[in-house]
């Protein structure tokens, strides 16, 4: 299958910052600095060194449908284990990432499928593909992306791996309905220096049941995403549902962007508004 890009020119972003450490005394009256302990030491924090901190935000409200749901399952376990995917990984400065997954619904719901795995070859990947497919698929209520963005960014601090790029990525279908605003949780994440990038899912018409909106890439364009070299993949067509997970998962690892038209100056201005998905709420319930 043709890729939207290529992933045999990778552009390696950022570089380790490294530290004198300070040798140990020998037993015995005389002193002698070990001349081993710094290399080794040097050598564990390499080993723990990943080009990218990857979490997997995914949606699971219930505007997914069951079919949608598994699907989604299955693109993100095929495209951790495509020869694409590996070969992508082998051109990274360190040749591994380590990338946790969570589902998502209302702001109070988030539910880790995959804690934090380290992605270095076919047996790692095979090993997290199954661990997705292997959990039952569940449905929530409410749409939070704030909440899924607050709840990723304190993920980055329980890994143990020490990664060149801290990455969020957020799948879902629908705006911010539920909890804080969602301009606010990722300002907060751009302050860190992680990167939000954002899967739009549009394969449905609008429903006003759903409490879907026109333009979503829009949305998640203007009001979700951020962070240098962020960007938005958009599935507008449900045979397309996997390999668009894939491309996006390739350009992670690779550390790319796809193309797209650039922005006006006159167009910088959010082209819908970020509250969208609570006033829809509001007018419907009246709260």
């Amino acid at each position: 299958m043709r890729m939207l890009f290529s992933i045999g020119a990778v552009l390696v972003a950022g570089v380790l910052a490294g530290g004198d450490v300070a040798g140990i005394a020998a037993p015995g009256p005389k002193f002698e600095p070990s001349k081993s302990l710094p290399q080794r030491l040097a050598a564990d924090r390499d080993a723990q060194t990943v080009d990218v901190e990857l979490v997997l935000a995914v949606d699971v409200s219930y505007s997914m449908d069951m079919d949608e749901l598994a699907i989604q399952r299955e693109g993100y376990a095929q495209a951790i284990q495509s020869k694409e995917f590996l070969q992508a990984l082998k051109l990274g400065p360190n040749g591994r990432i380590a990338v946790t997954y969570f589902e998502w619904a209302a702001s109070s719901d988030q539910k880790i499928i995959i804690p934090w795995r380290l992605v270095d070859g076919p047996e790692t990947a095979d090993a997290v593909a199954a661990e997705i497919l292997k959990t039952p698929i569940r449905r929530a209520s409410r749409t939070s992306i704030s909440g899924a963005i607050t709840f990723a960014m304190p993920l980055f601090d329980e890994d143990p791996y020490r990664g060149l790029r801290r990455v969020i990525d957020i799948s879902g279908d629908g705006p911010n309905n539920n909890g804080g605003p969602v301009t606010a949780a990722r300002d907060a994440a751009l302050e860190k220096g992680i990167v939000i990038n954002g899967l739009p899912i549009m394969v449905k018409e609008p429903s006003y049941s759903t409490m879907d909106i026109d333009n979503l890439d829009y949305y998640y364009e203007d009001c979700v995403i951020g962070g240098p070299g962020s960007f938005v993949i958009t599935i507008k067509d449900r045979d397309k549902f996997k390999e668009a997970i894939r491309t996006k998962l390739l350009m992670e690892v690779a550390g790319r962007m796809p193309e797209r038209p650039v922005r006006r100056v006159a167009d910088k201005e959010p082209r819908v508004s970020c509250l969208i998905g609570e006033k829809i709420w509001s007018d419907r319930w009246g709260r």
